[in-house]
């Protein structure tokens, strides 16, 4: 089968981030599938584009066998403000679509489009009605609640045009994969998309990477080159945006007295030279920054880790979605501190895989990141074991990634 994919966020080979379709196109082109990506030339996180991009509309990059890269223009406003990224936005629309119509030339059986942001279904939609074959849309953030609940869109008219471009979206795309139970009943029962157009291959770990790294690196040595020494170490890996909040880290950090509690920052994020200048005014040694990094690389800092943290702003969106970052942690065996509430939380309590502080209190995150600090190293690893064995059964990516095709395979049918 011969897919396009468009996804803005498409990893390069060598950037760190949310990696769900670098692994998952992978699976599939192992499988014999051919997948073009139409991706954009701005990393999601740090808004910054390569001079090989620069002045380019579309550059084609051969990424792997059976997979073809097309980095298409976006602005360079990304992170300036809401209007930057919005135009951000729609110049990935303006160039996927020309690079859809007039770069790829090959013959496909279906497109599949991930967002967010919202605004790619537009290029799905285009190409989907001049290309004459069908469209999966997939739901990976609840878009525009989660802008509307974090602050970021305010304006009336623009909350009524998203809500009416969203539903026009659901309506036109033949399938539609959601990433959790909770995002499943909304579509369902409060925004009617058709339970039968529906259907759920969520995050998952990635039990063959965490695996090879495991028995190729020595945690031991990694955490003395890093001057851990004997700290009690609880990383994060993810985006360092307003939907993160990761200020509630740095306020728990400042209120913990045990002086091994050391929590590691990794990633990037229109936050992140904020969060380090106030880290700096408050002359917090107990918090390290460290800058995005390649995939292999995350899972050493995991590995090397204690415990490994999840963290998102306080709204009621984020109660229904799972954090990518949680499976990474699980897979490497690593107990979790979870600060988001919903259907995150209950993965990790179903898991017994680590413990819940409720967002945005920072004593309560302290308390929690003391406890675990005082726990026996068998308890730790017992929780780690708990978690690994827990996504092993139900989030295995090599697992969903076999399911997830054969749903597109039955769409084209």
């Amino acid at each position: 089968m011969r897919i396009l994919l468009i996804h803005q966020y498409f990893l390069e080979k060598d950037e760190g981030g949310g990696s769900r379709f670098n692994t998952m196109s992978k699976a599939w082109a192992d499988q014999g599938h051919h997948i073009s990506v139409l991706a954009g030339m701005v990393h999601y996180a740090t808004g910054t584009k390569r001079d090989e991009y620069k002045g380019k509309l579309v550059v084609h990059k051969p990424y792997l066998e059976n997979i073809d890269v097309y980095r298409c223009h976006v602005s360079e406003s990304y992170n300036r403000s809401f209007v930057g990224r919005l135009w951000a936005y729609l110049s990935f629309v303006f160039s996927s679509v020309y690079a859809g119509l007039f770069k790829t030339q090959e013959n496909y059986d279906l497109i599949l489009v991930t967002s967010p942001p919202l605004f790619v279904g537009i290029t799905a939609y285009i190409l989907a009605k001049v290309k004459r074959i069908p469209f999966g849309f997939e739901v990976r953030d609840l878009w525009p609640e989660s802008a509307i609940d974090t602050g970021v869109l305010r304006n009336k008219f623009i909350i009524k045009l998203a809500y009416w471009f969203e539903g026009f979206m659901y309506r036109s795309a033949t399938l539609v994969n959601v990433l959790t139970p909770a995002f499943r009943d909304k579509l369902i029962y409060e925004k009617g998309v058709p339970k039968e157009k529906v259907i759920f291959v969520p995050n998952a770990a990635d039990f063959t990477l965490a695996d090879y790294v495991r028995n190729n690196f020595d945690a031991q040595a990694f955490r003395e080159a890093k001057s851990w020494g004997e700290k009690f170490v609880i990383t994060y890996v993810g985006a360092h945006g307003v939907a993160n909040h990761l200020i509630q880290v740095l306020d728990a950090a400042e209120l913990i007295e045990d002086e091994r509690v050391h929590f590691v920052l990794i990633g990037a994020g229109m936050r992140k030279k904020y969060l380090m200048e106030e880290a700096a005014r408050r002359s917090l040694s107990n918090v390290e920054f460290i800058d995005s990094v390649p995939k292999e690389e995350v899972y050493k800092y995991i590995f090397a880790s204690d415990v490994g943290t999840s963290v998102l702003k306080k709204v009621e969106t984020f109660k229904t979605i799972y954090s990518n970052k949680t499976f990474d942690y699980m897979s490497c065996q690593k107990p979790v501190l979870m600060v988001i509430d919903g259907v995150s939380r209950q993965l990790v309590e179903d898991a017994t895989c680590g413990v819940y502080a409720e967002p945005d209190n920072a004593q309560a995150i302290a308390d929690q990141a003391t406890w675990l600090s005082s726990r026996e190293p068998s308890e730790l690893a017992r929780m780690g074991e708990n978690g690994y064995r827990y996504a092993k059964q139900h989030f295995d990516r090599q697992v969903l990634a076999d399911q997830y095709i054969s749903k597109l395979v039955e769409v084209v049918r």
